[in-house]
């Protein structure tokens, strides 16, 4: 009893020192976030810090994967429900509590939750309309969202996609309204209350110039839901609130390096609708610094016009290109430069000039710049292109272009899928890989090349900054591919080894989105996106908007069995029982099965964890008694754990027909030890004896046991006649043999990045997805998987392609069930 008590003590002081680990290391992520540390590692990859709707989802859905909300909430069904019982909607989900102001701390000091009815006279959700001055900056840092939401008033169709306008303080009033964002390739319908946060009466965040207007803060009242609290908005890119709002993809350039073409390529974005914003580099010590231009640093403006104007003066004329732009604050904090409010440049403009750019001199918070001294003057613009739904169709009908996309979704799993960049060349070939095909050049490239943007976007990233979540490293790669080597599925190490990427992300950089813009010749492209570290966990999206048409698809290999095994072989040959040798191993499997002449999964575990015991971990005995009549514990003696390679029973099983093969050494035939388990030599190091039980939560599993039985289980008997016996030990050995390839440390585990090659040796090609659900099913924390865990993989895979065959009577791969022929199916196996 007091070695018990001795070992939980142990394991207790174990757990809580890993518990204070993991406590130190989240306080750690916390503290990083805070304090936004910089890393950029000076590698062939570098990484930086920078500071009409299809497919509507209902936030909580489970298609919309988002969030932490697991209650659908549907907007008619609540508002109905309310308004016939006279009550007001109190959202269960974001409460109007300190939780969903602030996850970090407490907030300062008393915030109060108020309707719009008590904060002012007769509310409105719009006062006469909206425009880009019913958005005010409050106390949030969320000056990138206001930005964003300023530019959507320019475009009334996108406007009311996001916010839609049947809503008011009158009619079906219930302190019910909605609001769609774009989150990852889909629209979702976010519902609030309308109880605001305020302090003295007034609104503590973002508020319209009209005190009785309150869409623009229910707006970001649901913007806040979406992402888990107000706390989780402060600090962020436009780019990120722009696409939310259009589902379209952003890109930014750094003016101090802005491209030759930057203002055609600004005019071209205008043209298309897109959504634009430019800022300053903050200054280091003075939060929000004016300039003695009048402009603030570290603010986010949006760009609210592009054009060629005008010009007369009394020795020349001709054209100038001229930037608008707008403080979100909304007052007097303008340019005060040339061409500012009233400044004597705008006598040169002629009249009607004047009245077509729509010119007013009120102090609003917008103005006016030449093009040269908007490069001068900010550091940094930022475009969001909009996705080809957002044109109507009478924009496309008066000439308005629209960009063609692709998209696809995937994700890095440690160990599987997560290969990091080009700089760790031995896993960077297992992230995900995606072909674009490009046919057309643009209509007016003198060089008949394409413009390509890439996209990639880590998800749900900013939504857990509660939980010390903060966004990955990520970028890609591009590279050329020939006819021929289309035809590898996926790309392989030696591809990456002797190939030069064509294109490349600017940086990896930890931003929701990395982007960038490309010209490139028709041809076949192959993208490589990934974190810089490798065994790093996440979700994304990939979208490649290009001119003219583009086709996109998953380079990955097909789901199936056999489809290579001219190709690809285990390196061993699968042994293959003659009928001399039957009868012997006919007479073992009597004395092991007993009376009923079968095998169960117990007496499978017993043979297997005595056979494999090299390639598992350590068992630990329990002699039924001892002297005193006490239940006893020891280790394995030396006997059992020996043995450099054998196989035990499983040898002298398969002896017979494995003489003179390779499987011969593989299997420690001539390892003497392996006469234990019959009985001989009983005294030479402990072997298990008839009066011992052996701790089942050592060696094989009862699940990978009875899995293996089921796989051959024909009449579903959970026991096993001589033939499957047979063919079982067969397809144990071969997978064994395979597992030794690739564990070439003797280890007993192997590297998840090698779980896709082990398993084509064994005949089975699988793709990412199936890749990653094995991974987060089978593998480590450290994305290893043991040697009684891929054996499980083989027997599951195995298992339901048999299952799937049966039913594909057509062979067109498609397999129709009822609901209770697949549950008895895959319930058993």
């Amino acid at each position: 009893m007091d070695d018990l008590k001795g070992f939980l003590r142990q394991a207790g002081q174990e757990f809580l020192n890993a518990a204070g680990e993991a406590a130190m290391g989240a306080a750690k992520d916390v503290v990083g976030s805070v304090i936004n540390e910089i890393f950029i590692k000076k590698e062939a990859d570098t990484k930086r810090v920078l500071p009409s709707i299809k497919n509507m989802r209902v936030l909580g859905e489970k298609s919309s994967n988002l969030g932490p909300y697991s209650e659908v909430q549907d907007f008619e069904t609540i508002r109905n429900s309310c308004v016939a019982s006279g009550s007001l909607f109190e959202d269960p989900l974001f409460p109007a509590s300190n939780e969903s102001l602030q996850f970090s701390r407490r907030p300062d000091r008393h915030i109060e939750w108020l309707r719009p009815h008590e904060i002012a006279e007769n509310p409105q959700f719009f006062v006469e309309g909206y425009s880009r001055f019913d958005v005010q900056q409050g106390e949030l840092g969320d000056c990138w969202l206001l930005a964003a939401t300023a530019n959507l008033t320019q475009e009334s169709n996108l406007f009311f996609r996001v916010i839609p306008p049947e809503q008011s303080f009158e009619d079906n009033y219930a302190g019910i309204f909605h609001f769609r964002f774009w989150q990852y390739g889909k629209w979702v319908d976010v519902i609030v209350d309308d109880r605001l946060p305020t302090y003295n009466g007034e609104l503590m965040y973002m508020h319209s110039t009209e005190k009785n207007e309150f869409w623009s803060a229910l707006l970001e009242k649901a913007y806040a839901k979406l992402h888990g609290s107000y706390e989780a908005l402060k600090g962020g890119s436009t780019c990120e609130a722009m696409e939310d709002f259009t589902g379209g993809v952003s890109e930014w350039y750094d003016l101090k390096e802005a491209p030759g073409n930057l203002f055609t390529i600004l005019q071209k974005a205008a043209d298309r609708n897109s959504m634009m914003g430019c800022s300053i580099e903050p200054d280091p010590n003075v939060l929000e610094a004016e300039t003695p231009q009048g402009l603030i640093r570290g603010h986010a403006y949006s760009i609210t016009k592009v054009c060629l104007i005008d010009i007369v003066t009394p020795n020349r004329q001709g054209k100038i290109p001229m930037i608008r732009m707008r403080n979100p604050w909304g007052n007097e904090a303008e340019w005060n430069g040339p061409w500012s409010d009233s400044s004597p440049e705008w006598r040169y403009i002629p009249e009607d000039q004047k009245n077509e750019i729509g010119l007013t001199f009120d102090r609003d918070g917008e103005f006016w710049m030449s093009f040269q001294d908007f490069l001068n003057h900010f550091d940094r613009v930022e475009i969001c292109n909009l996705s080809p739904d957002s044109l109507t169709e009478d924009q496309q009908n008066s000439g308005k272009r629209k960009w063609e996309m692709s998209m696809y979704e995937g994700e890095w799993t440690p160990g599987v899928t997560a290969g990091g960049c080009r700089n760790f060349l031995d896993t960077f070939w297992h992230n995900p890989q995606y072909i674009i095909t490009l046919v057309d050049p643009d209509e007016e490239d003198e060089e008949g090349h394409c413009t390509v943007i890439v996209a990639l976007m880590q998800k749900n990233r900013r939504s857990k900054r509660n939980m010390g979540m903060e966004c990955l490293t990520i970028g890609f790669a591009i590279y050329s591919l020939s006819d021929r080597e289309l035809e590898n599925r996926p790309q392989g190490l030696n591809f990456f080894r002797y190939k030069s990427s064509v294109g490349r992300s600017p940086h990896f950089i930890n931003t929701r989105e990395v982007c960038a813009r490309f010209k490139l010749p028709p041809g076949h492209y192959l993208i490589v996106p990934s974190t810089f570290d490798p065994n790093e966990e996440g979700e994304f999206i990939i979208r490649v908007f290009s001119e003219t048409q583009n086709n996109m698809e998953e380079n990955d290999d097909h789901v199936g069995y056999g489809d290579k095994a001219d190709t690809i072989s285990p390196g061993f040959p699968t042994p293959k029982p003659m009928d001399p040798q039957k009868e012997s191993l006919r007479r073992l499997f009597d004395s092991i099965a007993g009376k009923d002449m079968e095998v169960d999964w117990m007496e499978l575990k017993r043979i297997l964890d005595h056979s494999m015991r090299d390639d598992l971990p350590k068992p630990v005995v329990f002699n039924r008694f001892s002297p005193n009549n006490a239940f006893e514990t020891q280790a394995a003696g030396p006997g059992d754990m020996d043995g450099g390679g054998a196989c035990g029973l499983l040898s002298l099983i398969c002896g017979p027909f494995l003489k003179g093969t390779p499987f011969e050494d593989q299997m420690g035939m001539n390892d003497q030890s392996n006469k234990r388990l019959m009985g001989d030599n009983p005294a030479d190091g402990g072997p298990v004896t008839a009066n011992a039980i052996v701790d089942e939560t050592h060696g094989f599993s009862k699940d990978v046991c009875r899995s293996m039985v089921a796989m051959l289980d024909a009449d579903k008997s959970g026991k096993l006649g001589f033939e499957e016996f047979e063919v079982l030990l067969s397809e144990i050995a071969k997978w064994k043999a395979i597992f030794k390839v690739y564990d070439t440390e003797n280890t007993g585990r192997v590297s998840g990045f090698q779980l896709r090659e082990a398993l084509n040796s064994a005949g089975y090609h699988l793709n990412n997805r199936v890749l990653n659900a094995l991974g987060h099913r089978y593998g480590s924390r450290d994305g290893k998987i043991a040697f009684d865990d891929f054996i499980m993989c083989a027997v599951k895979i195995k298992t339901y392609i048999e299952i799937f065959k049966e039913q594909d009577t057509e062979k067109n791969e498609t397999a129709t069930f009822t609901l209770e022929e697949w549950i008895e199916r895959t319930i058993y196996s």
